[in-house]
């Protein structure tokens, strides 16, 4: 099997011990591993795929904490850079009773944020391996420059480019900005996962079809859609397929976005696909990526934290057969 890398932030997050009170009010916190990219890293890992991290941490107990919880759960480290010059970022989070979130960053700079173009090497990438990113870690820095280099370089050697937005709009300044470099990487993407609360923001278009047809510029090849616990829809070729989600008692909505982009990433790799044959696996598997998918970020959505709810294989099998029962 070919192999996910991941580039961008990995960070901490911590989680409120209460629930439905105002970030200002929560007065404990537990620790738990977080960052989207990482987060998909590690839900290919766990499903028994290769995955890799490709980021910078800092020289302190945070990033030491990192570093092992994501090679605790399979993930490669060796592309994790360490810096004493900012430390490991740090996301504390208030959850709503409905499990949605609020978040404030402790991130000017964060270590992430300070890995080089330089560092990002054209050798790491080989035909049929998946690279994946965020726009947490596009704001003007090094890093964004990092991902264009690492863009670059993973299409020279025949890799498919992933792309999940994942919106983070208190981290930027210029929430206009924002979308502009959103659109700016869209175009350099194979394929493009976004969600039902992000697409009118990022497309500035208020019809739904439109605005999904939009995101077909450049590379892109494929969309996914998500819309939460109403399932997902997979446009490819002119053509959009659809499923339905799964009803769970959602305890924490964290990481379930990533738990589902990459389970989706997790059976591209299974199948063996290839800018080549892309197209003819999506249309031909659909139903059964689609699927796998949707039980996987509904299943993390039962746990706290995102790393350590990320759900194994026989798990997400057992519980798409136990609905069909």
């Amino acid at each position: 099997m070919s192999t996910l890398f991941s580039i961008g932030e990995v960070l901490i997050d911590f989680i409120p011990e209460q629930k439905g009170i105002a970030l200002k009010d929560v007065t404990s916190f537990e620790k738990a591993p977080g960052g989207a990219p990482a987060n998909v890293a590690a839900a290919v890992s766990k499903l028994g795929g290769n995955s890799s991290m490709i980021t910078k941490l800092g020289v302190d107990a945070f990033g030491d904490f990192l570093i092992e919880t994501l090679q605790n759960v399979g993930v490669n480290t060796d592309f994790v850079f360490r810096t004493n010059e900012a430390n490991t970022a740090l996301a504390f989070v208030s959850l709503k009773e409905n499990g949605e979130r609020d978040f404030s960053f402790y991130r000017k700079p964060s270590a992430d944020l300070l890995l080089t173009e330089a560092e990002v090497k054209d050798s790491w990438f080989h035909h049929g391996d998946i690279l994946h990113f965020c726009s947490v870690d596009l704001v003007e820095s090094p890093m964004k420059y990092a991902h264009l280099k690492a863009i670059r370089a993973a299409k020279k050697n025949g890799a498919i480019i992933s792309f999940d937005p994942n919106v983070r709009l208190p981290l930027w300044e210029d929430h206009e900005e924002c979308r502009k470099t959103i659109n700016e990487f869209i175009p350099l993407s194979t394929i493009v996962k976004i969600s039902d609360e992000e697409l009118s923001f990022i497309t500035g278009i208020s019809s739904e079809s439109e605005a999904i047809q939009s995101l077909f510029v450049g590379d892109v090849k494929a969309v996914i859609y998500t819309k939460g616990a109403d399932g997902a829809s997979l446009f490819v070729n002119g053509k959009s397929y659809s499923t339905e989600g799964f009803q769970v008692d959602v305890e924490d909505t964290t990481g379930a976005g990533d738990a589902f982009i990459g389970s989706f990433l997790y059976k591209l790799l299974e199948y063996g696909v290839t800018d080549v044959n892309l197209i003819t696996v999506l249309e031909q598997e659909h139903q059964q990526i689609l699927e796998f998918a949707n039980a996987s970020g509904a299943l993390t959505t039962t746990g706290k934290g995102a790393i350590s709810s990320l759900p194994m294989i026989e798990e997400i099998n057992k519980f798409i057969a136990s609905q069909k029962v």
